[in-house]
């Protein structure tokens, strides 16, 4: 039965009511009112005691539908509070995916104890899945697909999806292997519904399909569900071709959301959260905020040391330090524009290391022009200000010329570190995101700084300084 979100959000107090008083038929009829999703939305509302008494009283089936929907941080504080008897339930139930993505957040102790609840068969499947390297493609996959023979009739293929079908997490697409295993290519449910019954598979086949390495990291999945934007579900094989699991798009759409979230994290300078943000412990909260502050408070110390070095021209033109923040923050800015943009380039396909030249001229073009923008901007302040005041001395137009050659240099400078950044990180290996705006703004605030007052230098020599 279909609710909207405000009758859902209605039905809150009876179920808040019927688990204070534990009871079991209205908590029954509920379950039976709500589609699962809805009643995940009320249940991640409840209280601890009152999630534990849902998850003990519900009926198995929306149990465990409910609780593969939640937050693995919301299922792990779950599982602290129900019986094993439940816990053993739920856990064998689990779709292998999201028992895997489960198991593999648990400290090893006690993923070791669930293993041990689970029945023979599920536990060879999730021993086998956690066996692939943490965020690779095999983590996410599925063992619940419909293989079929190439010398099977229609017919009889029709009648293998009718009897093993059930459980099965698509049956959109029907994956052909040979005799060894190995996966020769992927049927359409509707290649086979529109085939006469006697016509052979093999007939029907044209060999092309997509598949996914099980060993390729997680991130290449997206890709491939982007760039097959009609696909539901992608096989997963291993080196040799043999036809392992599938992947479906409901995983990858909670891959992206937990990517990007992780990115714009990392853009803002705090550790990747795996906690929602309003339950997330404080200890933790500071815990993941405090590294990257430490990073960036020390790499700021940096900019004083900087500026030390240029104590005497600060002491000879004041007007100079008028100008240091703007100057900084505008390279800074510049620099986090441009991170951004390329990261969220890489992110999408968009740009890679061998495209460095291309970015470099791009990027090198709007600094300067970007650059030119502020500076003008700059030299017009200063040159309505000095009509009405002294403030900039009597060479306030050196000291014009001076910001707007400055802003020209540190903009263009930012842009290209900003945009340059990531993409040698990619190249390392590492996560690009980890060159967040904070990270390249503190680097430019340094040299930005040296490259002020060495154009005050050049500008100002034998005048002010």
């Amino acid at each position: 039965m279909a609710t909207s979100k405000l009758q859902t959000q209605l039905l809150y107090p009876d179920l808040q009511t019927a688990l204070e008083l534990s009871d079991k038929e209205a908590i029954d009829e509920i379950c039976v009112t709500l589609a699962s999703e809805d009643l995940a939305e009320l249940v991640i509302q409840l209280e601890p005691n009152f999630m534990a008494v849902f998850f003990e009283q519900a009926p198995e089936d929306r149990a465990i539908e409910v609780f593969q929907l939640l937050d693995v941080s919301i299922q792990k504080s779950i599982l602290d509070s129900i019986s094993n008897q439940r816990v053993v339930t739920i856990i064998n139930e689990m779709d292998p995916d999201n028992r895997t993505a489960l198991l593999e957040e648990l400290p090893a102790h006690v993923t070791r104890q669930l293993l041990s609840f689970l029945k023979p068969r599920e536990r060879r499947q999730a021993q086998k899945l956690l066996e692939f390297p943490k965020d690779s493609i095999g983590r996410l996959m599925t063992p619940d697909y419909l293989a079929i023979k190439q010398d099977w009739t229609v017919e009889r293929v029709l009648d293998f999806i009718r009897r093993n079908g059930e459980d099965k997490e698509t049956l959109n697409d029907m994956y052909v292997v040979d005799d060894k295993g190995r996966l020769v290519d992927e049927l359409g449910i509707r290649d086979l519904l529109l085939s006469p019954l006697d016509r052979v598979v093999l007939d029907i086949m044209d060999r092309q399909f997509i598949a996914l390495g099980a060993d390729r990291p997680e991130v290449d999945a997206i890709q491939a569900f982007k760039k097959y934007s009609t696909r539901t579900a992608l096989p997963v094989v291993d080196a040799e071709g043999f036809l392992l699991g599938i992947v479906t798009i409901d995983d990858i759409l909670e891959l992206a959301e937990r990517e990007t979230t992780e990115d714009i994290h990392k853009l803002g300078g705090v550790a990747a959260l795996t906690e929602p943000y309003l339950t997330s412990p404080l200890p933790y909260m500071v815990r993941k905020r405090a590294g990257w502050l430490v990073i960036l408070f020390i790499s700021e110390m940096l900019t004083a040391t900087a500026m030390g070095f240029f104590q005497d021209e600060i002491s000879k033109a004041v007007v100079l330090a008028l100008f240091i923040p703007l100057i900084i923050s505008s390279g800074g800015n510049s620099g986090s524009q441009a991170a951004s943009l390329v990261i969220r380039a890489i992110a999408l396909g968009e740009v890679h290391f061998k495209d460095w030249p291309r970015v470099f001229r791009r990027e090198l073009m709007s600094g300067l022009i970007l650059g030119c923008v502020l500076g003008i901007i700059g030299l017009l302040r200063i040159t309505i200000w000095s009509q009405f005041s002294g403030i900039y001395g009597g060479h306030w137009f050196l000291v014009a010329m001076t910001i707007f050659f400055s802003l020209i240099g540190v903009v263009a400078w930012g842009t290209l570190i900003g945009a340059l950044f990531p993409l040698l990180l990619k190249r390392l290996g590492a996560d690009p995101a980890a060159s967040s705006a904070p990270f390249v703004a503190t680097f430019i605030d340094v040299t930005g700084i040296v490259i002020y007052f060495n154009i005050a230098l050049l500008m100002l020599r034998g005048k002010l300084l």
